[in-house]
């Protein structure tokens, strides 16, 4: 089969990515708002942490289903779906550079952009391909990741109603690298985040393969099915998310200082809060413990498992859709 031009693949990986990443950012928002909240509460999360610190003043979300009950009767069903445009104009086009540059970086190291010779590129090479990937795609996309931070974390009465005005006043009062707040944390998490999430990925796809091969009659051992890609998806996406949280929480804290959301939120993060992302974990876990550090992890955790495999799917698919129509 003749390999397919360098622009037609880049178009297709683009494309694929983009409406990977939108589908699955639109299906998990209600988890991803419920994490936000728990992320940028100083407060514990659950009532036994507060039954332990036996702490005075009580914590807006304790938990799940709580936090679900809150923002269902305050902010009404579209509560679940705050800031979902900024989130879809992020990651749309982080998922489009991210698979593109992924797939550019596979195929100079296999000397083929056919994807099925990329499945036998060494491990080590899979998780250094995602994390220069995802490097490339943060910061091409990033401003509208703080912005959707900001609109989701805000809930009522809304501080922002518009995604123009939180990007004006953004830019009013930090200036225009008020809008990469948080950057650093964001690059020390996505490297081993991406890393892991595709290194992971192709591991578990050739673990599927090899099990095809070994148990399944067929002939077509390298082709798995929806449900083998949702499976791979979903056990990266989870391996990730695990290791990596606690360095969400210090983004999450970064980009939402100085929000002034209503005291029913519980304490606000100060402008200038913490000087920098050691600065950041140090206070978190001397005030709030290494508890502080993995608010969110539950919801997160439901939320990554599903987001990795319907993206992933959804990449296959669409590729795989793609190339057919124009070939």
């Amino acid at each position: 089969m003749e390999e397919p031009s360098k622009l037609r693949r880049a178009v297709i990986d683009s494309s694929a990515g983009a409406i990977s990443g939108g589908i699955s950012r639109t299906v998990t928002s209600p988890l991803d708002v419920i994490k936000i909240r728990f992320q940028v509460q100083l407060e514990p999360t659950s009532s036994w942490a507060l039954l332990r610190k036996d702490l005075a003043a009580a914590s807006k979300y304790t938990g799940m289903f709580q936090a679900t009950k809150d923002i269902l009767r305050e902010e009404g069903v579209q509560g679940f779906w705050r800031g979902n445009v900024p989130a879809l104009l992020m990651v749309m086009p982080y998922t489009a550079i991210q698979f593109t540059v992924l797939h550019k970086l596979k195929t100079f190291a296999s000397g083929s952009s056919k994807t099925e010779n990329h499945i036998n590129l060494s491990p080590y090479l899979s998780y250094v391909s995602g994390a220069l990937a995802g490097c490339a795609a943060t910061v091409g996309s990033y401003p509208f990741d703080l912005i959707r931070t900001i609109l989701a974390s805000q809930g009522e009465p809304k501080v922002y109603p518009t995604m123009r005005s939180a990007f004006m006043d953004i830019v009013r009062t930090r200036g225009f690298q008020g809008l990469y707040s948080g950057l650093s944390p964001t690059l020390v998490e996505i490297i081993p985040y991406a890393g892991l999430q595709f290194g992971t990925y192709d591991t578990f796809k050739r673990w599927a393969m090899a099990w095809n091969h070994r148990y399944s009659n067929t002939t077509v051992e390298d082709n798995l099915s929806s449900f083998q890609l949702f499976l791979c998806g979903l056990a990266a996406g989870t391996c990730a998310k695990l290791v990596c949280h606690p360095l969400d929480v210090v983004k999450k804290r970064f980009q939402i200082e100085g929000l002034q959301r209503h005291p029913r939120y519980g304490a606000r993060v100060e402008h200038l809060a913490y000087r920098n992302m050691l600065d950041a974990m140090r206070r978190i876990l001397r005030l709030e413990g290494w508890a502080g550090l993995y608010k969110g992890i539950i919801p997160s955790t439901i939320k990554a498992a599903p987001a990795g495999a319907v993206t992933f799917v959804a990449y296959e698919f669409t590729a795989d859709w793609l190339e057919s129509t124009f070939s």
